[in-house]
């Protein structure tokens, strides 16, 4: 998958219940970014943070999308013509991981140990940045690629955990049994 989303908003006529009056909604070719600098734009805006558990309103969430536009600006009608459609593959974009890296559960748990109790704001995503010498030029990936990038530099700058004594012997004894078979020896 590509690292911006393309949406066609088709220009129409909707009706405003509230004004009773039809608004037009040109027709625009949005190119959307799920990148760093669309999060901190919507949070400079919103003031809190956007990783934060729970929904956004509509209208968070319609500005994201605005954040996100890199081919703008449009006339804030054009985002009402969205669909219920292009706002499914919006969120099927942002929720994308762009990447073929998984972790495993004790990964990801030395992972979360690092960075699990703090509020991830836009600002500590770039010190996370500055700290692993990510160039700056990454803050415009698609914004789950950017957080594996990271999770694997966390990773891999822990110190090697070192075994317990059962978790030695337990390695001696399945390499001692994968010998006898492979020697077809008893000792």
């Amino acid at each position: 998958m590509q690292e911006f989303l393309e949406i066609n908003v088709e220009g129409t006529k909707l009706w405003n219940e509230t004004t009773e009056e039809f608004i037009d909604v040109p027709g625009a070719k949005l190119k959307l970014s799920h990148s760093l600098i669309s999060i901190s734009k919507w949070e400079s805006r919103h003031k809190k943070a956007f990783m934060k558990e729970g929904e956004k309103t509509f209208e968070e969430t319609l500005d994201y999308i605005r954040c996100m536009t890199i081919n703008g600006p449009f006339p804030d009608t054009v985002y009402m013509g969205l669909t219920d459609s292009d706002i499914l593959r919006i969120k099927e974009y942002i929720d994308d991981p762009m990447t073929a890296t998984w972790f495993s559960d004790i990964q990801a748990g030395t992972q979360i140990k690092k960075i699990g109790h703090e509020t991830v704001t836009s600002e500590l995503v770039y010190y996370w940045m500055l700290s692993f010498n990510i160039p700056v030029e990454f803050e415009k990936w698609h914004f789950n690629r950017l957080m594996t990038l990271i999770k694997i530099c966390s990773i891999k700058n822990q110190p090697e955990k070192k075994m317990s004594r059962q978790e030695i012997l337990a390695r001696n004894r399945a390499l001692n049994a994968e010998r006898r078979a492979r020697l077809h020896s008893r000792g």
